[in-house]
């Protein structure tokens, strides 16, 4: 199969920038808003912080979803209405579940702040399925050595979520998720496995190739399903490999609300704003409000 046979659709991510930092999100967007479970994708940064600065994500609500963050560089201080107060740093990832209903910061930890910092994450939210939508909040925490890790000494690539090269992640998975990040060394190359209904390939940094396509930076390539191919890259890249079972129900996004109804997202609309969701203790006294204006949902399929 030639190379262009193996992506059925390029996505590159609209960018924002925060001030401190840069954010490039690919999903969701017009014609595509879910890879497997995967329903939100922003890669944060790289950028440097300032001494005296820092990033505050203030407090915000999410429902029926899980949200996923994964480090490059920098830390995060996580704090939650479970009353988790969790640091995270280079390679660990944090899942937080919302369930029913959860609210979070992220903050730039103190020692960070007082000094020349760098920030850079992967941040991705999974829908729910139908029977976990509502199931109660939770949070877990997996460091950089608890996640299975193939290094062939050209390639380094850590398995996040899932099973993938005959290891298995410890993270909590709810749908068929698959989860990597996958370091190339220059002419380093790994296969792509076609097992999961569906997968894409995001290049973080540096270059890639699959099956000699070039891919480039800081996009999102949905590959076909069912397709084996090769990753590989001439001077040394960084490239996430996502995806998982595919969803037969719809999903509605809206704000930082994922749901099977548009009736369960106005109610957590409805809930934000008379602040019916429980507080973080320790930073409680500033919040997001819910943005003005008719809400404009997304759905899939």
């Amino acid at each position: 199969m030639i190379a262009d046979d193996l992506i059925i659709q390029t996505i590159t991510p609209t960018s924002h920038d925060l001030g401190d930092f840069r954010v490039y999100r690919s999903l969701p967007v017009k014609g595509r808003t879910m890879v497997g479970p995967f329903i939100f994708f922003d890669q944060a940064g790289p950028a440097k912080i300032g001494a005296g600065q820092g990033i505050d994500v203030r407090p915000h609500p999410h429902i029926n979803l899980a949200t996923v963050t994964y480090m490059y560089e920098g830390a995060f201080l996580h704090r939650d209405s479970l009353g988790t107060e969790q640091l995270i740093e280079a390679g660990a990832v944090n899942l937080m579940t919302a369930g029913k209903g959860i609210v979070h910061s992220e903050r730039s930890p103190d020692d960070e702040r007082v000094k020349l910092s760098k920030l850079s994450a992967i941040q991705t939210w999974l829908a729910l399925p139908d029977r976990f939508e509502e199931m109660d909040p939770a949070f877990e925490h997996v460091g950089e050595g608890g996640m299975p890790v193939i290094d062939d000494g050209h390639v380094r690539a850590r398995v996040i979520m899932g099973s993938l090269w005959g290891e298995t992640s410890p993270v909590t998975t709810y749908a068929q998720t698959i989860y990597a990040d996958i370091q190339l060394s220059p002419g380093g190359r790994i296969a792509i496995d076609p097992s999961a209904d569906e997968r894409a390939l995001y290049v973080s940094g540096g270059d890639a190739a699959l099956d000699g396509r070039m891919l480039a930076p800081q996009t999102l390539y949905v590959l076909r399903p069912g397709t084996s191919a090769t990753l590989m890259s001439v001077d040394g890249g960084r490239v996430v490999l996502c995806g998982g079972e595919a969803f037969t129900s719809p999903r509605h996004v809206w704000w930082n609300f994922v749901a099977s109804t548009q009736d369960r997202l106005m109610q957590a609309r409805e809930d934000w704003e008379a602040m019916r969701f429980p507080l973080i203790p320790g930073d409680d006294q500033e919040f997001i409000p819910i943005p003005q204006g008719r809400p404009k949902t997304v759905s899939y399929p």
